[in-house]
């Protein structure tokens, strides 16, 4: 059996409301109560993958200054967030608002639906799934921290569920949630979705 342990990365303070996809920005990781007590629920000894952002290594910077000793990530690009192409940097109001001709097709099917210069979240459920068969077949029994964002961990969900896309979409992330899937020989078990720390 191999143990995920999905970690969202802390918030990203953004007051105009921007959709960052794969955006490179900092995270908050000012929390320290919440760090600590998310560092408690993780396992020692665990393999630690991120997804190359500096907000998911910001966020396992404050899990080692809470006192979880981590050893040294390994970067797996397969667990970016969505890549919402030249919409990136923007807000949903702002491209409602300039009318913006690709957005009515994507409100029709989100899953489907490629964003400019972007990608679909069905793609990021086939890329996710695949990185993460990778991983179990390299690390059987083994505990796993993956330190990633809101679209990858929904796709996590989708392909241990066994959803549709569309339906992992409902989902509710939050930041530094915790969320725990097993994968078994005969399938997946969920030990719990969006557990919020603090």
């Amino acid at each position: 059996m191999t143990r995920w342990w999905w970690v969202r990365h802390a918030p990203v303070p953004d007051p105009r409301g921007r959709i960052t996809g794969q955006l490179d920005l900092p995270c908050d990781t000012s929390d320290q109560s919440c760090f600590a007590a998310l560092a408690d629920r993780l396992p020692r000894g665990a393999l630690l993958v991120e997804s190359g952002l500096l907000r998911c290594r910001q966020t396992i910077a404050a899990l080692e200054a809470a006192g979880l000793a981590l050893p040294p990530a390994l970067c797996e690009p397969a667990f970016l967030e969505q890549d919402f192409g030249r919409w990136q940097g923007h807000g949903w109001t702002e491209l409602a608002e300039a009318k913006d001709p690709d957005l009515p097709a994507f409100w029709r099917e989100p899953a489907a639906a490629l964003p400019p210069a972007g990608e679909s979240f069905v793609q990021v459920v086939g890329r996710v799934g695949a990185a993460m068969a990778r991983f179990n077949a390299a690390h059987p029994d083994r505990d796993i921290i993956a330190v990633a964002h809101a679209g990858a961990i929904r796709a996590a969900l989708a392909v241990a569920l066994d959803i549709a896309p569309a339906a992992a979409l409902r989902f509710a992330v939050a930041p530094l949630s915790l969320t725990r899937l097993d994968a078994m020989e005969g399938g997946w078990a969920v030990g719990g979705v969006n557990h919020e720390i603090g």
